[in-house]
């Protein structure tokens, strides 16, 4: 499927990812929406990595900073899951350094945290 827009794995994603919070709930630990929606977007046929190393650089020398992110789908779409009460701007500014490091355009941050994940879900653009 790597053939998709990141509009189309946008898309392919939030229905995952509701899916995944319809069956599990709000109140877990990250690390049990993202074995979830890993499983749940690797049936559908799609590339996804977890646990992604972000290459650092200061004056070009590559730090060993241990920025991970969390799933990346068809080495396209950055998502990033959280439990917290609300998204914050730190959690877009994170995403945001996310997709300039690695040169992605867009990101997707899931705060599983909520009743409806409608309500959680926040798309990050990286204009490049």
């Amino acid at each position: 499927m790597t053939g998709l827009t990141e509009n189309e794995l946008s898309e392919k994603i939030i229905g995952a990812a509701i899916e995944v919070h319809q069956e599990l709930g709000p109140g877990l630990l990250e690390s049990v929406y993202e074995a979830a929606l890993y499983f749940e977007l690797h049936a559908q046929g799609l590339h996804v990595q977890k646990q992604v190393p972000v290459k650092t650089y200061y004056k070009g020398k590559q730090l060993d900073v241990g920025f991970r992110i969390d799933l990346l789908i068809e080495d396209k779409v950055i998502v990033e899951l959280k439990t917290v009460e609300k998204i914050s701007g730190i959690h877009l500014a994170q995403t945001l350094t996310y997709l300039k490091l690695s040169k992605n355009k867009l990101g997707i941050i899931l705060n599983f945290n909520v009743k409806y994940l409608k309500n959680g879900i926040k798309r990050v653009v990286n204009n490049l």
